[in-house]
């Protein structure tokens, strides 16, 4: 294991004097305020007795009353927060009970069970997409969906996922790990388009993440677990207080965690002959398929409010994360992996000659650069090619590795790594971010009815610090490290708002804003030998930290971007059973110009029982800075040219895209979409029903581009032109609005009551079509990952019920359709059915006992009967995953949990 200390004086000075001065504020505004809890104290005490005489009858009208779905959301209208059944758009709600009859702490893996449209999976050994997992709601990219805490844009993440199984490739969304359950009063999900209300981003829909706002009590667990396997131990510590009183208040949140690897590998088949041939330094397994481990994982939440006068309140959150990711990569061979141990393939092991350039390599050089001048062919092996070890029956030619071994001027990397390695990847995660902001009424009595204001300011950042180990710089030769601190990426963002409501007529609201935001992205330079070209490479061997390259000086860098926004937004009720949503927003941006977006919604109570709803919307997303401006370079060693190659992504905007397109401006433009949904909602009895269809066309979607070269005389043009950069480039891609999709599919919610309990039953279908696209960057196999890497069906029934007053069940049977995993069919492209993975039913079970006092016990399982996905038949042949690595469900099968929760 590898640590570092990364703790940030700054930060942490700033997130604990915040910390310390809200407790000092609700303390002293307690004080002076003792009133509030005085009276409410009075309120208790009197209420008291009532309710002791009222609990048989509550108990009573318990049992009989409905399910219904009368909880009050607040994202999708700024007007007074109103039901999901009465809302004119679908909205998902996930209540803070929800995500505790759940084993685990990852708040990812919790949404998914709850939300059918939501889908993340393991991402096993993606590079940074294994430290942030990339999720897609509806089927779209992580970055078609903005995400709220508290009705305030939360910052997106620093990772961009160059690795994301196609359907997130390129994309840069938020991070929801470092949010803990246990701070959540609730989550809303708007399963809509809402550019036209909230801004860039919201294509797929909105994500509100509501925090707790109590004032006192609170809660602490402890969740241990484990997989039936026998690894991947987990837990997680959490705990919430409210302190202050009604009118000045602090509810702060915590936890700690951590998780062990798993492994569900199956031994590669070139492990097993090289161990057949006698090589016993080869790992068993050589390469893990499996969780990431997690260390160090803190996170803590504190949401705050204060009554500063009768017309005015002070209210805001903050929070701080960080955990350490560290997961696997691939296996180096020791005799096949290319510009490391071989560059014949295995045929022969790669040895470097330490003295450079002798007298017999220079005579060499002139006999070949003269037979070319002839147009002669020249075939004669060079002096460090006939250093190279022949390789017979996966064994090296045992004398002649032992003289290279003897000889102080020969080195071959199986003196290293005998048995072949297996990098380790991960980063260091931190998370900051501070919302402050003041509301209140004015003009009451000028207007006859209250304005509503609303200022608040934000800052968000992101920082993922990445690390490589067990791996090498070929090269530096011998003098590598193994350890290479490859770089940074941080991504902040900064949000002003102010807000303003106003009910001009029982039958009208009105609303308006205004919005500026400020996004960073910034990617620092990993330590020179991380990105060095060393003195082997003209011998055969890579340059740079071998698996994940580290950072160079081109590609380090600082990017900004601002926009402006203002949006109106009304409500009419022109009758009372129709309610009529408008919204138009315009923006502004540094460099893309301006957007203008609207939409409209509505919902239509035909009767007491049924109402009907849709709504139609135009929207956007807008290309991030890191999007913009990544120039990520690495370098390999093309033995067809005989020298180094330098392949990378560059920015759209750099001369070089210019110079193979042939067009003057390649700049990127936002992703723009057209959004409708339609549906009805029944409640009857208490049995709740809604049903809601969706169709989202999105144009310029972002895609990276293929490949391009630049000749020498393209070379000499840049330079020339001053962009000095053109010298390291040979082989490069960049970010272009390449193609279109259409998604579309329906979203059902049955929620009914039964005898001392509830049932839930939610499906969701999601369907998408690649309606244009240019076939010289989106190939049918990008296009098929688009199509079919997520399962197109997903449904799930969960039942809970009361077997006494103080012990309980929860039940939930979810269900996942076939799937395409991409990587797995590039193994075996040739034989039908290679990549396809049939439909599976996960059971989920959990039993709570409460003990008394507040203290309750719990015992559960995810995925009871310990299923697994179909096994990977090409497994062993290839990379040596046993299962589909992209498993919608997971991939390590049942896992058993406890949970010791105390109220207070």
């Amino acid at each position: 294991m590898y640590y570092k200390n990364h703790s940030n004086p700054i930060i942490l000075t700033l997130i604990i004097m915040m910390g310390v001065l809200m407790c000092a504020f609700t303390t002293v505004m307690a004080d002076q305020h003792p009133e509030a809890g005085e009276e409410a104290e009075a309120t208790d005490e009197a209420e008291t007795s009532e309710e002791a005489e009222e609990t048989d009858e509550a108990e009573a009208s318990e049992e009989a009353e409905p399910v219904r779905l009368e909880e009050l959301v607040v994202v999708g209208t700024r007007a007074q927060p109103r039901s999901v059944l009465d809302s004119a758009v679908p909205i998902d709600i996930v209540s803070n009970e929800s995500f505790e009859k759940q084993g685990g702490a990852d708040l990812p893996d919790l949404l998914r069970t709850l939300v059918p449209s939501y889908n993340v999976n393991t991402q096993p050994i993606s590079d940074a997409s294994t430290v942030v997992r990339p999720a897609n709601l509806r089927g779209l990219a992580p970055d078609h969906t903005l995400v709220l805490v508290n009705g305030k844009r939360r910052h997106r993440a620093a990772v961009i996922h160059w690795l994301g199984n196609g359907l997130s490739d390129g994309s840069q969304g938020p991070d929801l790990a470092p949010i803990p359950a246990i701070a959540l009063q609730q989550v809303e999900v708007l399963r809509d388009g809402a550019s036209a209300q909230y801004g860039s981003d919201a294509i797929a829909g909105v994500m509100n993440f509501r925090l707790k706002d109590n004032y006192e009590g609170g809660s602490i667990e402890f969740k241990p677990g484990i997989y039936q396997e026998g690894d991947g131990r987990q837990f997680a510590l959490a705990g919430n207080i409210g302190l202050g009183n009604p009118d000045a208040w602090t509810s702060l949140s915590f936890e700690y965690g951590g998780a062990d690897p798993t492994i569900r590998s199956v031994q590669r088949n070139d492990a097993i002959n090289l161990i057949n041939a006698g090589n016993f330094s080869v790992k068993d397994p050589a390469q893990i398929w499996g969780q990431p481990i997690i260390e160090n994982d803190v996170k803590l939440f504190a949401n705050y409010g204060a009554t500063l006068t009768d017309d005015i309140e002070f209210y805001g959150h903050a929070n701080y994360a960080r955990k350490r990711v560290e997961g696997g990569f691939y296996f180096r061979n020791p005799n096949t992996r290319g510009g490391v141990f071989s560059t014949t393939g295995g045929k022969t092991l790669l040895v470097g000659d330490m003295r450079g350039l002798t007298n017999e390599m220079a005579e060499w050089e002139a006999q070949k650069a003269a037979a070319e001048a002839a147009g002669q062919e020249f075939t004669e092996l060079s002096p460090h090619d006939a250093d190279d070890i022949p390789i017979t029956n996966h064994v090296p030619d045992p004398e002649r590795l032992q003289a290279v071994k003897n000889d102080p001027n020969l080195f071959t990397f199986q003196e290293m790594f005998p048995g072949g390695f297996t990098p380790r990847f991960g980063a260091f995660m931190w998370d900051t971010s501070v919302v402050v902001g003041v509301k209140g009424t004015a003009l009451e009595a000028e207007l006859g009815k209250p304005l509503t204001w609303d200022l608040s300011g934000s800052f968000g950042r992101n920082h993922a610090d990445f690390f490589i180990f067990n791996t090498v710089n070929a090269s530096l030769g011998p003098d590598t490290p193994t350890y290479f601190d490859p770089g940074d990426y941080i991504q902040t963002d900064y949000n002003l708002n102010f807000d303003v409501t106003y009910p001009l007529h029982d039958m009208v609201f009105l609303a308006s804003g205004l919005e500026y935001r400020d996004e960073g992205f910034e990617i620092i330079e990993g330590e020179r030998e991380s990105h060095q070209i060393g003195p082997l490479a003209a011998q055969g061997f890579t340059a740079a930290s071998n698996g994940f390259s580290g950072f160079s000086p081109v590609a380090a860098g600082k990017w900004y971007r601002s926009n402006v926004a203002m949006y109106l937004e009304s409500e009419i009720r022109p009758i009372d059973p129709l309610l009529i949503a408008l919204a138009v927003r315009g923006e502004q941006f540094e460099i893309f110009g301006s957007t203008l977006n609207y939409k409209a919604a509505v919902n239509y109570k035909v009767t007491e029982t049924m109402r009907l709803r849709g709504s139609y919307s135009t929207g956007f997303r807008a290309p991030t800075p890191g999007q913009q401006n990544t120039f990520n370079i690495t370098t390999e060693y093309d033995f067809a040219k005989g020298d180094l190659v330098n392949k990378g992504t560059i920015p759209s905007t750099n001369p070089a895209v210019d110079v193979v397109t042939g067009k003057e401006d390649n700049s990127l433009d936002p992703e723009t979409s057209n959004n409708f949904t339609g549906g009805f909602t029944v409640d009857i009895l208490g049995v709740n029903f809604t049903v809601d269809f969706f169709d989202i066309r999105l144009k310029n979607r972002l895609s990276v581009s293929q490949h391009f070269t630049l000749s020498d005389s393209q070379k000499a043009q840049l330079i020339a032109a001053g962009v000095t950069s053109a010298a390291n480039l040979e082989t490069f891609q960049f970010f272009i609005n390449d193609f279109s999709t259409t998604t579309n599919g329906i979203d059902f919610v049955v929620t009914a009551p039964i005898p001392n309990g509830s049932a839930i039953a939610v499906y969701n279908f999601t369907n998408t079509t690649v309606t244009d696209h240019n076939p010289d960057t989106l190939d049918d196999h990008r296009i098929r990952e688009l199509q079919e890497n997520l399962p197109a069906h997903r449904g799930s029934l969960t039942v809970t019920q009361s077997i006494t007053d103080m012990w309980g069940v929860l039940g939930r049977a979810s269900y996942f359709s076939g799937w395409f995993d991409s990587e797995d069919y590039l193994q075996n492209p040739d034989v039908p059915g290679t990549g396809e993975y049939t439909g599976r039913v996960i059971f989920d079970l959990e039993t709570t006992y409460a003990v008394g006092s507040g203290l309750t016990l719990t015992l559960g399982g995810r995925n009871i009967l310990n299923t697994f996905p179909d096994e990977n038949p090409n497994g062993a042949d290839s990379v040596g995953n046993k299962y589909g690595q992209f498993s919608p469900f997971g991939f390590d099968g049942a896992y058993w949990y406890a949970k010791v929760g105390y109220g207070f």
